[in-house]
């Protein structure tokens, strides 16, 4: 037994310690700093191969004729020139598939929203009665589908050819995305509805006025989710959209594209400068069409994240 005399100072303790001490973390392993300096240097690999073709691109869009048909455009413009730019934003075609782009994808975006919302909400119900038939279904049609011509005559046959459903309605729902909302929505509280079902509160009072309010991350991410797939989707128009003024615009870029490949395969001089002047418009309109989705990516970015790990299968 220690004793301690009046008026000294007791044995020190590790609460007595001097806080700096006591707050100095661990020190990081010679592995660890290795792994550290390994990954970012891969991180910064893979950032430089994303961003040059773009970056590439934006450059030959400024550039002139002649620099491109000498091959010395690469990442700087050579030669400041925006024909290009007068040419494509002169041809009323574009800004006609421009708007439709636009409103196909915010349309299909906000049925996909909700029929997504819908499906996963209820199959996140492990009390509901057929839930693992509804559940089967949907993952089935990750592996198999109708194939091509079924899905064209079936199309056909609802009369939705040469309309906007033809575009927004055949890919409604994203099964991926059904399934990382469901278990987003399964991570829920279940105490939430049950007070809000003591409350009076509906089946779909709990999922308007509980349920979403408390989903905005998962929500934000679905909405960039379908809006970059829909933005992007040409395939789709190009099948069932035959008259000129309904296509989207990346529909008018591959048609550029053809029209550059033609040329090209045709050879001759006339033809190669055909070519590479066709190929300053491709570029123009890639840099068009990419644009409207940078500018709205940082905005819905920041719910992204949190969005994705929130709905992601918990172990």
């Amino acid at each position: 037994m220690v004793t301690v005399a009046p008026g000294t100072a007791g044995p020190k303790t590790p609460a007595a310690r001097p806080a700096s001490r006591r707050r100095r973390g661990i020190r990081p392993t010679r592995g660890y700093r290795v792994f550290q300096a390994v990954n970012a240097v891969v991180l910064t690999l893979v950032v430089v191969v994303t961003l040059y073709p773009f970056v590439n691109i934006v450059a030959r869009s400024l550039s002139d004729e002649a620099p491109i048909i000498a091959g010395k455009v690469n990442l700087v413009p050579q030669g400041f020139n925006l024909t290009a730019y007068r040419l494509v934003m002169s041809d009323p075609m574009f800004w006609t598939n421009y708007r439709n782009t636009v409103v196909y994808t915010v349309v299909a975006t906000a049925i996909s929203i909700v029929l997504t919302t819908c499906y996963a909400y209820v199959l996140s119900k492990h009390q509901l009665k057929g839930r693992g038939v509804l559940v089967g279904v949907a993952v089935f049609t990750m592996f198999f589908s109708g194939g091509l011509i079924p899905n064209y005559v079936l199309i056909t046959s609802l009369g939705m050819k040469n309309s906007i459903w033809a575009v927004v309605l055949p890919n409604a729902i994203n099964v991926f995305n059904l399934l990382v909302m469901k278990a987003f929505f399964e991570s829920l509280p279940v105490e939430l509805e049950e007070a809000a079902a003591v409350d009076g509160l509906s089946t779909y009072g709990t999922l308007l006025r509980i349920v979403l309010p408390l989903s905005k991350a998962i929500i934000a991410t679905m909405v960039l989710f379908y809006a970059v797939s829909f933005w992007n989707s040409w395939f789709t128009a190009f099948l069932y959209l035959d008259q000129q003024d309904l296509l989207p615009v990346t529909v008018y870029l591959r048609n550029l594209i053809a029209g550059a490949t033609g040329a090209q395969s045709a050879g001759g001089v006339a033809e190669s400068d055909a070519v590479q002047a066709a190929a300053t418009i491709q570029a123009v309109t890639i840099v068009l069409t990419t644009l409207p989705i940078l500018a709205v990516y940082p905005f819905i970015q920041r719910f992204f994240v949190s969005g994705v790990m929130l709905g992601a299968v918990k172990g």
